[in-house]
């Protein structure tokens, strides 16, 4: 299967209907749902009808903006980033996101696989601004974003269908600017 991108351990490709079982065990997993939909459990159903439909197809870019994230080395399922344009008409602003497994966790996967996403936009897809988000109390993946390079931009009140624990926190959201993507890599060099 082509690969989208790798990294020193990460394989980045596009999901196919053989993913569909192991999206199931990703999204039924109450501690990897946590700060998605308070932990509920998923269903057959909706990972077949809504849930890989969307990760197969997004039309900007040239990619599907959503891509399984396996292990280089060997293999295993991950769990799946997301580079995905706001505008799917216009791939300017990107959005950044990742869920993994929690086996993966701690393990600087999310940290990994964001920076090459965020190197590849900026070099290869004519990418300005990156944003992520998530609940202002999800400390780890806050952390994640600020290894990543982003920066906290602002809280703000999403409008959740139901609350979950938390949810009344509000949300955060980071971004990098393809400007200041340039200044650290200068200063790396």
């Amino acid at each position: 299967m082509p690969r989208f991108l790798e990294t020193e351990r990460l394989a980045l490709r596009p999901f196919t209907d053989a993913d569909a079982e192991r999206l199931f065990a990703l999204d039924d997993d109450p501690e990897v749902m946590r700060f998605i939909n308070g932990g509920k459990p998923a269903s057959h159903e909706t990972i077949q009808a809504r849930t890989l439909p969307r990760l197969r197809h997004h039309p900007c870019l040239g990619t599907p903006g959503y891509w399984a994230a396996e292990e280089r080395a060997g293999g295993e399922f991950l769990g799946w980033f997301e580079f995905r344009p706001l505008d799917e008409h216009d791939a300017a602003v990107v959005e950044l996101g990742y869920r993994l497994n929690r086996a993966a966790w701690g393990k600087g996967y999310a940290t990994e696989g964001s920076r090459a996403l965020i190197d590849k936009g900026f070099t290869d897809l004519g990418v300005e601004r990156i944003t992520a988000n998530t609940m202002a109390v999800n400390v780890r993946s806050r952390r994640v974003m600020e290894k990543a390079g982003l920066v906290f931009l602002r809280n703000f009140t999403g409008d959740w269908p139901e609350a979950i624990e938390g949810s009344e926190d509000g949300e955060v959201e980071y971004e990098l600017t393809r400007t200041a993507w340039e200044r650290i890599s200068r200063r790396a060099r």
